[in-house]
């Protein structure tokens, strides 16, 4: 249950970059680099955040086997995805102009980084061993 509440509390980390990284492309990138380069941009900016996190995190985790850091990787891409969907629904979003984000238009990478969400602790923890 701890290791459970210590994914969660990372993930709302992860939420919190997300949100930052969005604010930053809207204000900064979007205007000086244009459409797809903005969402480019910011797409391999949040997966290089996302996995760094989850190298800082690693220790703190305390994750030893192979199946718990797949579980909480794939733990923080459902979070993800039902924090998205709820959000865009709340916000009256129709299902096509939220499945949009999937689909690479512009430039955009979010598929990516949910596919680096989810792969982040793996990733990390090869890292960790080759340090």
């Amino acid at each position: 249950m701890r290791k459970a509440l210590k994914a969660l509390t990372i993930w709302l980390c992860i939420l919190a970059l997300a949100i930052a990284n969005g604010l930053l492309r809207e204000a900064v990138l979007l205007p000086a680099f244009g459409i797809p380069s903005a969402f480019i941009v910011s797409g391999l900016l949040l997966s290089a955040l996302i996995i760094t996190l989850a190298w800082l995190s690693l220790p703190w985790l305390h994750l030893r086997r192979p199946e718990q850091v797949w579980l909480v990787g794939f733990s923080w891409l459902a979070l993800s995805l039902a924090f998205e969907f709820s959000f865009g629904l709340a916000q009256g979003k129709s299902w096509p102009v939220m499945l949009e984000a999937y689909t690479f238009k512009d430039g955009n990478l979010w598929p990516v980084v949910l596919a680096v969400t989810a792969c982040a602790p793996f990733i990390a923890a090869k890292i960790r061993r080759k340090a």
